[in-house]
């Protein structure tokens, strides 16, 4: 193993995420392949967020769904949709996650910074698709 790697490990192992034997055919409607099943409201029918999770999530969605109509967004498509389709959306989501983590908290206000944070966000889930869809 290179120096550098990180040993095995099975934090998602997919047999931590399926439903017990008893409960089983209540979640074959999920999409075959998925690795992680949605938690079950029956079973977790109200998560006690320690860190505002449920709050955040929205604000980011609202976040993202704004970049669909707004100045990144021309003739119905975005810059980042041209980038990625021509093979460059990796080191574009990269490299910009890079930016704006290193910049955070040496430049702008605190609602600026906290912005950065939401755009590292954004691009490390349109690289995530990226690496998706590169199986």
């Amino acid at each position: 193993m290179a120096k550098w790697a990180l040993p095995e490990c099975d934090t998602h192992n997919t047999k931590r995420f399926t439903e017990p034997p008893e409960r089983q055919h209540e979640m074959e409607d999920e999409s075959p392949g998925s690795l992680y099943h949605p938690l079950d409201k029956r079973i977790y029918p109200d998560i006690d967020y320690k860190f505002n999770e449920a709050n955040l999530i929205a604000e980011f969605k609202e976040y993202v769904d704004a970049t669909y109509d707004s100045h990144y967004s021309q003739n119905g498509f975005q810059s980042t949709e041209i980038i990625v389709e021509r093979g460059h959306g990796t080191g574009f989501c990269m490299g910009n996650i890079d930016k704006y983590s290193n910049r955070y908290g040496k430049k702008g206000n605190h609602a600026e910074q906290r912005k950065d944070l939401i755009k590292i966000m954004h691009y490390a889930l349109i690289q995530l698709h990226i690496h998706d869809n590169n199986e």
